[in-house]
């Protein structure tokens, strides 16, 4: 970036609507060479252990562009946040890459990319999109349902790049709505989304009740009402 000496960092998975760091600026783009793939297993916010979920991924891919943000890092804070995030806790590793912004106001910059490959102890491997979906569904863990993960970056997709299309996100994300529909699951719930609950009290008076008598007076008013007679 030609006005920043600070290091980049690319995010393509839950980075892109959860960062969960302080960052600089922020820009939307897309890197090269790169495929989108939710081939690799997570047992430490998505999943728990012996029971991952299933998180994105990057897979060398020549003739591929995957779409997502660079975020600008300020502080060796953020860093050591990410090396945990993603190294220690997700299992991947960091590459260097170009990222081009998607309004190409900007020349190419390279960026920091995590990335995890067949070697990483939690690599799961391809699976078709409805089996990815039934293993979304049935999982969760510290950070919330897996069917949050997916649905979030899909809907952030939608939003900020209305004109782009991710096949291997958008399959897995039909095949995710289409399940929970079908098992009848609270999507809110699974979305980490908690509902109020107002409870209400509901007091019938009928005509003849002493209270319509006293409507408009001081009594009325104060009917149903703790109070408290102080000596003076």
């Amino acid at each position: 970036m030609e006005d920043s000496t600070n290091l980049w960092v690319f995010g393509y998975g839950s980075l892109v609507w959860k960062p969960g760091f302080q960052h600089g600026k922020l820009l939307v783009g897309y890197v090269n060479g790169f495929a989108r793939r939710f081939w690799q297993g997570n047992e430490t916010h998505r999943g728990t252990p012996g029971k991952p979920g299933r998180v994105a991924t990057l897979i060398e891919e020549a003739k591929s562009t995957t779409y997502g943000v660079a975020m600008e890092l300020q502080g060796e804070e953020a860093l050591d946040y990410l090396n945990n995030r993603e190294m220690t806790l997700g299992g991947y590793i960091q590459k260097i890459t170009m990222f081009h912004t998607a309004d190409d106001k900007h020349p190419p910059f390279p960026v920091l990319v995590f990335v995890a490959t067949s070697k990483s102890s939690f690599w799961l491997g391809p699976a078709e999109p409805h089996v990815i979906a039934e293993q979304v569904v049935t999982s969760s863990g510290p950070s919330g349902h897996n069917v949050e993960y997916v649905l979030r970056l899909a809907d952030w997709f939608h939003t900020a790049l209305p004109s782009v299309h991710d096949e291997h996100l958008f399959s897995i994300e039909v095949h995710v709505r289409i399940k929970v529909k079908e098992r009848n699951l609270c999507l809110k719930t699974l979305m980490g989304e908690k509902e109020a609950v107002v409870e209400t009290r509901v007091v019938e008076h009928n005509e003849h009740s002493p209270s319509v008598a006293r409507r408009g007076t001081f009594a009325y008013t104060c009917e149903n009402k703790c109070m408290k007679c102080i000596k003076l």
